[in-house]
């Protein structure tokens, strides 16, 4: 008999995985071991992630307007932008800083607190949006171009985290290795709503009844774009009260707080993240020099 085996083998319910959001984030967290570590890592990192917001944001949709397959899906009127719409979109179109405006305040909400369900929702219901459920005007994004959009935003983080002039490499990498997890949680709830596993639990479901406006969840709004361009400046260290013991989002031992990346050690500012300069500590953003990714 193999003596491997450290723990007791853990029984998942596969019906639960897709007909219960909070089964299949207990059991992402498990098999990722997101706990307490990860958590402490993010704390610690809050502000300069933050900081690299503008940057990354800016890369991305220059990444995206590279390639026509996907700057098409910035040419129709998909979301509640009622804004005028150049068919030729490039960084300084009018829907392209609105929808800038709203991955900055995603990325912000990425740095809000992951020892709550709520949190979950919001990544699962970002996957639901972009396959045209929970939307008046329809919209879907293919998954191959999620993907590699996940991939860009988590390769520029890990550069910049890793290239820190001052935290020790241990911090570095427990921050990469934290951050890593949580985009990857937030790839599988873009992927459920794509593959096809799980159907003959969800077959027949109506979604209909959920849709909201962008940045909403449950009828109360979770992103506010317009506050995005001060959001930086903040640290949002008030104390909230802890979930119940038991909490799909909370490792043991962690109390929850308003914002687990609270308390980062600054100290980038004016670095450069492939030619974007990186937010200065008073809130303002130097001109970039523009490089080509």
């Amino acid at each position: 008999m193999s003596t491997a085996r450290t723990r007791p083998m853990q029984h998942i319910d596969r019906k639960s995985l897709y007909t219960n959001l909070e089964s299949r984030v207990r059991y992402l967290h498990s098999f990722l071991d997101f706990g307490a570590n990860d958590i402490e890592a993010l704390r610690g990192g809050s502000k300069y992630i933050q900081a690299l917001i503008p940057a990354v944001v800016n890369i991305v949709y220059r990444k995206l307007l590279q390639y026509d397959i996907t700057a098409r899906a910035f040419t129709t009127r998909s979301t509640a932008y009622e804004g005028p719409v150049d068919d030729q979109p490039d960084e300084t179109s009018p829907q392209i800083l609105h929808r800038k405006s709203f991955l900055r305040a995603y990325l912000k909400k990425l740095c809000s607190d992951p020892t709550q369900m709520e949190y979950w929702e919001y990544l699962d219901k970002v996957g639901m949006m972009h396959t045209g459920i929970g939307r008046a005007r329809p919209l879907h994004v293919e998954y191959v171009h999620i993907g590699a959009a996940l991939a860009v935003i988590q390769d520029i983080l890990t550069e910049a985290i890793l290239s820190h002039p001052r935290l020790p490499m241990a911090r570095k990498i427990a921050i990469v290795k934290a951050l890593g997890k949580v985009i990857w949680i937030q790839n599988d709830l873009f992927a459920k709503w794509y593959v096809h596993d799980g159907e003959e639990y969800t077959d027949g479901v109506d979604y209909a009844p959920v849709v909201e406006k962008e940045g909403y969840l449950h009828g109360k709004r979770v992103l506010n774009p317009d506050e995005e361009s001060s959001s930086s400046e903040a640290s949002d260290d008030t104390a909230s009260p802890a979930p119940p013991p038991g909490h799909p989002g909370i490792p043991e031992g962690v109390t929850a707080s308003a914002c687990p990346f609270s308390a980062m050690v600054a100290g980038m500012q004016g670095m450069k993240v492939n030619g974007e300069t990186v937010k200065k500590a008073d809130g303002e953003v130097k001109e970039p020099q523009v490089a080509e990714v």
